[in-house]
């Protein structure tokens, strides 16, 4: 970030009064410019004994497995945003959405929150961001072929989870050093 969205002045990277860290700051008009974590939000589609995932037609990890998921956007809350991101990406209709699985992942500054839920059809397809759309049972995941760790962790608790039919909500750090 260069300049001040609110006046179009050059922004200074300074401690604000009152702050403990680093912010963008206006040298004219003094706006502080946050910058916050990005929040994406998904579903552990089920149907039967089988998950539902997404083979990704976008970078990042294009060609991966993935559960259907997205950025949430404004205005909306995190059960519609998962949802919403199964409709785009697969196409696919879920209800019964329970939180399931949440992970912070400080190093790229995002949050994941996947819910579980039912798929209320087999009406699905691949959506622009998706070559293909499958259910897949547990003996069926291609475990090596998953896009990221919080897929591989939400299908690890699920699976495991699902053998005493108790699904508590989830919660994991991810650290990852970032490559320079």
């Amino acid at each position: 970030m260069k300049f001040c969205s609110n006046c179009g002045a050059t922004l200074s990277w300074i401690v604000p009064e009152g702050d403990n860290r680093e912010r963008h700051v206006c040298t004219a008009c003094n706006t502080i410019h946050y910058v916050n974590p990005r929040i994406v939000a998904g579903c552990l589609p089920v149907w039967e004994d089988r998950i539902m995932l997404c083979r990704r037609a976008i970078e990042p990890r294009r060609g991966y497995w993935t559960l259907p998921a997205g950025f949430l956007e404004n205005g909306e809350t995190i059960a519609a945003g998962a949802a919403r991101e199964t409709a785009e990406e697969a196409n696919a209709r879920v209800r019964d959405l329970e939180l399931y699985t949440v992970f912070s992942l400080p190093h790229i500054s995002q949050a994941y929150m996947f819910f579980r839920a039912e798929l209320e059809d087999l009406d699905f397809s691949s959506g622009m961001e998706t070559l293909e759309v499958e259910l897949f049972s547990e003996a069926q995941i291609p475990w090596q072929e998953l896009a990221f760790p919080v897929i591989t962790q939400s299908l690890e608790f699920y699976f495991e989870d699902r053998k005493s039919g108790a699904f508590p909500v989830r919660s994991r750090e991810i650290h990852i050093q970032r490559r320079r």
